[in-house]
Protein backbone atom coordinates (compact mmCIF):
# COMPACT_ATOMS: atom_id res chain seq x y z
CA UNK A 1 0.00 0.00 0.00
CA UNK A 2 1.17 3.47 -0.81
CA UNK A 3 -1.48 5.35 0.70
CA UNK A 4 1.63 7.35 3.36
CA UNK A 5 3.43 8.49 -0.34
CA UNK A 6 2.86 12.02 -0.76
CA UNK A 7 2.51 12.48 -4.05
CA UNK A 8 2.78 16.10 -5.57
CA UNK A 9 1.48 18.05 -8.42
CA UNK A 10 3.61 19.99 -10.25
CA UNK A 11 3.69 23.32 -10.22
CA UNK A 12 3.49 24.07 -14.07
CA UNK A 13 2.42 21.97 -17.27
CA UNK A 14 5.20 20.77 -19.65
CA UNK A 15 6.56 23.07 -22.63
CA UNK A 16 5.28 20.52 -25.35
CA UNK A 17 7.33 20.82 -28.69
CA UNK A 18 4.93 21.42 -31.76
CA UNK A 19 5.66 17.11 -32.82
CA UNK A 20 7.96 14.68 -30.96
CA UNK A 21 9.85 14.55 -34.32
CA UNK A 22 10.29 17.34 -36.95
CA UNK A 23 9.08 15.31 -40.04
CA UNK A 24 6.79 12.31 -40.22
CA UNK A 25 6.55 9.53 -43.05
CA UNK A 26 3.56 7.03 -42.74
CA UNK A 27 4.05 3.36 -43.85
CA UNK A 28 0.91 1.41 -45.31
CA UNK A 29 2.12 -2.12 -45.47
CA UNK A 30 0.80 -5.67 -46.06
CA UNK A 31 0.17 -7.67 -43.04
CA UNK A 32 2.83 -10.32 -44.44
CA UNK A 33 5.51 -7.68 -44.99
CA UNK A 34 8.86 -8.39 -43.49
CA UNK A 35 10.73 -5.84 -44.93
CA UNK A 36 9.42 -2.52 -45.77
CA UNK A 37 9.46 -1.73 -42.02
CA UNK A 38 13.23 -3.01 -41.63
CA UNK A 39 14.44 -1.10 -44.73
CA UNK A 40 12.91 2.08 -43.23
CA UNK A 41 13.90 2.12 -39.75
CA UNK A 42 17.25 1.28 -42.12
CA UNK A 43 17.58 3.72 -44.62
CA UNK A 44 14.99 6.80 -43.48
CA UNK A 45 13.91 6.42 -39.58
CA UNK A 46 16.26 8.98 -36.95
CA UNK A 47 16.16 11.66 -34.72
CA UNK A 48 14.48 13.72 -36.90
CA UNK A 49 12.46 11.94 -39.29
CA UNK A 50 9.35 9.10 -37.35
CA UNK A 51 8.66 6.38 -39.58
CA UNK A 52 4.61 5.69 -38.39
CA UNK A 53 3.44 1.71 -39.46
CA UNK A 54 -0.54 0.82 -40.67
CA UNK A 55 -0.87 -2.81 -41.53
CA UNK A 56 -3.98 -3.89 -44.09
CA UNK A 57 -4.95 -7.45 -44.51
CA UNK A 58 -3.75 -9.58 -47.71
CA UNK A 59 -3.88 -12.68 -48.22
CA UNK A 60 -1.50 -14.96 -50.87
CA UNK A 61 -1.06 -15.48 -53.71
CA UNK A 62 0.11 -12.69 -55.40
CA UNK A 63 -2.17 -12.31 -58.37
CA UNK A 64 -4.01 -9.20 -59.93
CA UNK A 65 -6.98 -10.31 -58.34
CA UNK A 66 -5.54 -10.75 -55.09
CA UNK A 67 -3.67 -6.95 -55.25
CA UNK A 68 -6.93 -5.24 -55.99
CA UNK A 69 -8.38 -6.51 -53.43
CA UNK A 70 -6.27 -4.33 -51.07
CA UNK A 71 -7.98 -0.95 -52.14
CA UNK A 72 -10.77 -0.78 -50.09
CA UNK A 73 -8.59 -0.89 -47.38
CA UNK A 74 -6.26 1.98 -48.06
CA UNK A 75 -8.40 4.86 -46.56
CA UNK A 76 -8.89 3.27 -43.43
CA UNK A 77 -5.15 2.43 -43.03
CA UNK A 78 -3.80 5.50 -43.46
CA UNK A 79 -6.23 7.09 -41.38
CA UNK A 80 -5.25 4.95 -38.39
CA UNK A 81 -1.57 6.72 -38.86
CA UNK A 82 -1.91 9.06 -36.58
CA UNK A 83 -5.04 10.17 -36.47
CA UNK A 84 -6.14 14.21 -37.06
CA UNK A 85 -2.20 14.41 -37.09
CA UNK A 86 -0.39 15.84 -40.39
CA UNK A 87 2.31 13.77 -41.93
CA UNK A 88 4.91 14.56 -44.30
CA UNK A 89 4.50 11.36 -46.80
CA UNK A 90 2.76 8.56 -46.46
CA UNK A 91 4.19 5.43 -48.87
CA UNK A 92 1.91 2.43 -49.88
CA UNK A 93 4.08 -0.59 -49.59
CA UNK A 94 3.47 -2.59 -52.84
CA UNK A 95 4.89 -2.55 -55.88
CA UNK A 96 2.86 -5.05 -58.10
CA UNK A 97 -0.36 -3.82 -56.74
CA UNK A 98 0.41 0.19 -57.13
CA UNK A 99 0.23 -1.25 -61.11
CA UNK A 100 -2.93 -3.11 -60.73
CA UNK A 101 -4.42 -0.50 -58.89
CA UNK A 102 -3.05 2.67 -60.17
CA UNK A 103 -0.98 5.05 -58.71
CA UNK A 104 -3.78 7.84 -59.04
CA UNK A 105 -6.06 5.67 -56.91
CA UNK A 106 -4.20 4.77 -54.83
CA UNK A 107 -3.57 8.99 -54.07
CA UNK A 108 -7.03 9.55 -54.35
CA UNK A 109 -7.80 6.94 -51.62
CA UNK A 110 -4.85 7.89 -49.07
CA UNK A 111 -6.05 11.52 -49.73
CA UNK A 112 -9.74 10.79 -48.02
CA UNK A 113 -7.89 10.22 -44.93
CA UNK A 114 -5.38 12.74 -44.92
CA UNK A 115 -6.10 15.12 -47.79
CA UNK A 116 -3.19 17.21 -49.38
CA UNK A 117 0.11 14.16 -47.96
CA UNK A 118 2.57 13.83 -50.85
CA UNK A 119 1.95 9.73 -51.71
CA UNK A 120 4.44 7.44 -52.53
CA UNK A 121 4.24 4.58 -54.39
CA UNK A 122 6.88 2.26 -55.43
CA UNK A 123 6.13 2.37 -58.90
CA UNK A 124 6.51 6.05 -59.18
CA UNK A 125 9.36 6.41 -56.81
CA UNK A 126 11.33 4.25 -59.59
CA UNK A 127 9.84 6.22 -62.17
CA UNK A 128 11.39 9.01 -60.83
CA UNK A 129 14.50 7.35 -59.66
CA UNK A 130 15.33 5.88 -63.14
CA UNK A 131 14.39 9.15 -64.53
CA UNK A 132 16.77 11.00 -62.49
CA UNK A 133 19.23 9.07 -63.11
CA UNK A 134 18.82 9.53 -67.07
CA UNK A 135 17.87 5.79 -67.75
CA UNK A 136 15.59 5.15 -70.89
CA UNK A 137 16.26 1.61 -71.39
CA UNK A 138 15.70 -0.78 -68.57
CA UNK A 139 16.11 -4.14 -67.44
CA UNK A 140 13.42 -5.16 -64.89
CA UNK A 141 14.07 -8.04 -62.38
CA UNK A 142 10.85 -9.01 -60.21
CA UNK A 143 10.09 -12.60 -58.24
CA UNK A 144 6.93 -12.51 -59.48
CA UNK A 145 5.05 -14.89 -61.92
CA UNK A 146 4.83 -14.28 -65.56
CA UNK A 147 1.06 -13.11 -64.64
CA UNK A 148 1.72 -11.01 -62.33
CA UNK A 149 4.61 -9.52 -64.08
CA UNK A 150 3.00 -8.83 -67.59
CA UNK A 151 1.28 -5.67 -65.93
CA UNK A 152 4.27 -4.04 -64.73
CA UNK A 153 6.20 -4.93 -68.18
CA UNK A 154 3.21 -2.66 -69.50
CA UNK A 155 3.67 0.12 -67.07
CA UNK A 156 7.17 0.77 -67.56
CA UNK A 157 6.86 0.58 -71.61
CA UNK A 158 3.08 3.02 -71.48
CA UNK A 159 6.11 5.75 -69.52
CA UNK A 160 8.36 5.61 -72.57
CA UNK A 161 10.44 3.20 -71.19
CA UNK A 162 12.61 0.57 -73.71
CA UNK A 163 12.63 -3.06 -71.61
CA UNK A 164 15.92 -4.59 -72.85
CA UNK A 165 15.32 -7.48 -70.53
CA UNK A 166 12.24 -8.74 -67.94
CA UNK A 167 13.21 -11.64 -66.20
CA UNK A 168 10.69 -12.70 -63.46
CA UNK A 169 11.19 -15.55 -60.81
CA UNK A 170 8.16 -17.11 -60.73
CA UNK A 171 6.80 -16.87 -57.25
CA UNK A 172 3.68 -16.44 -55.42
CA UNK A 173 3.89 -16.15 -51.85
CA UNK A 174 5.17 -12.37 -50.91
CA UNK A 175 6.70 -14.51 -47.65
CA UNK A 176 9.03 -16.64 -49.76
CA UNK A 177 10.18 -13.26 -51.59
CA UNK A 178 11.17 -11.98 -48.30
CA UNK A 179 13.14 -15.05 -47.77
CA UNK A 180 15.12 -14.64 -51.01
CA UNK A 181 18.90 -13.96 -49.75
CA UNK A 182 20.72 -10.92 -50.59
CA UNK A 183 23.49 -12.68 -52.34
CA UNK A 184 20.64 -14.45 -54.54
CA UNK A 185 19.47 -10.98 -55.23
CA UNK A 186 22.70 -10.23 -56.47
CA UNK A 187 23.19 -13.35 -58.71
CA UNK A 188 19.98 -12.99 -60.58
CA UNK A 189 20.43 -8.98 -60.50
CA UNK A 190 23.40 -9.56 -62.89
CA UNK A 191 21.69 -12.07 -64.96
CA UNK A 192 18.96 -9.71 -65.41
CA UNK A 193 21.32 -7.00 -66.83
CA UNK A 194 20.94 -6.43 -70.20
CA UNK A 195 24.54 -5.00 -71.18
CA UNK A 196 22.23 -1.82 -73.28
CA UNK A 197 20.54 -0.93 -70.56
CA UNK A 198 21.01 2.44 -68.59
CA UNK A 199 19.55 0.99 -65.59
CA UNK A 200 18.09 -2.25 -63.83
CA UNK A 201 15.09 -1.81 -62.00
CA UNK A 202 14.24 -4.60 -59.27
CA UNK A 203 10.89 -4.80 -58.45
CA UNK A 204 8.87 -6.31 -54.71
CA UNK A 205 8.76 -4.39 -51.82
CA UNK A 206 9.58 -8.13 -49.89
CA UNK A 207 12.82 -8.04 -51.39
CA UNK A 208 15.31 -7.37 -49.47
CA UNK A 209 17.51 -5.87 -52.70
CA UNK A 210 18.23 -2.23 -51.11
CA UNK A 211 20.79 -4.35 -48.83
CA UNK A 212 22.53 -5.24 -51.99
CA UNK A 213 21.81 -1.97 -54.98
CA UNK A 214 24.94 -0.30 -54.20
CA UNK A 215 26.74 -3.91 -54.57
CA UNK A 216 25.47 -4.69 -57.43
CA UNK A 217 26.31 -1.40 -58.82
CA UNK A 218 30.14 -1.71 -58.27
CA UNK A 219 29.70 -5.23 -59.76
CA UNK A 220 28.29 -4.41 -63.09
CA UNK A 221 28.47 -0.46 -63.44
CA UNK A 222 25.31 0.24 -64.09
CA UNK A 223 22.84 2.35 -61.57
CA UNK A 224 20.28 -0.09 -59.59
CA UNK A 225 16.62 1.11 -58.36
CA UNK A 226 14.98 -1.39 -56.50
CA UNK A 227 11.18 -0.56 -55.12
CA UNK A 228 12.28 0.15 -51.31
CA UNK A 229 15.63 1.91 -52.33
CA UNK A 230 13.48 4.29 -54.28
CA UNK A 231 10.52 4.89 -51.76
CA UNK A 232 13.12 5.47 -49.10
CA UNK A 233 14.54 8.40 -51.71
CA UNK A 234 11.68 9.88 -52.16
CA UNK A 235 10.43 9.91 -48.88
CA UNK A 236 13.79 11.50 -47.90
CA UNK A 237 13.87 14.37 -50.64
CA UNK A 238 10.11 15.24 -49.85
CA UNK A 239 11.28 15.36 -46.08
CA UNK A 240 14.25 17.84 -47.03
CA UNK A 241 17.21 15.44 -46.25
CA UNK A 242 18.90 15.83 -49.71
CA UNK A 243 21.90 14.15 -48.50
CA UNK A 244 24.55 12.19 -50.76
CA UNK A 245 24.37 8.69 -49.34
CA UNK A 246 26.41 6.45 -52.12
CA UNK A 247 27.18 3.59 -50.19
CA UNK A 248 23.11 2.77 -50.36
CA UNK A 249 23.49 2.95 -54.17
CA UNK A 250 23.55 5.91 -56.79
CA UNK A 251 20.03 6.86 -56.40
CA UNK A 252 20.80 8.48 -53.16
CA UNK A 253 23.03 10.95 -54.31
CA UNK A 254 20.24 12.39 -56.63
CA UNK A 255 17.99 15.13 -55.86
CA UNK A 256 14.26 14.64 -56.48
CA UNK A 257 13.60 17.33 -58.73
CA UNK A 258 10.45 17.29 -60.91
CA UNK A 259 7.90 15.89 -62.76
Amino acid sequence: MTAGIEIIPAGRRPRLDDRPLEKRIGLVILATDHTSEVDFRRMVAGDRIGVYVSRIRYANPVTPENLLKMQPSLTEAAGLILPDEALDAIMYSCTSASVVIGDRNIEAAIHAAKPGVSVVTPTAAAVKGLKALGARRISVLTPYTIETSRPMADYFAALGFAIDRFTCLGLSDDREMARIAPDEIAVFAREALAPQSDALFISCTALRAAQVAARIEGETGKPVVSSNLATAWACLRLCGDDRARPELGRLMTMPYGEG
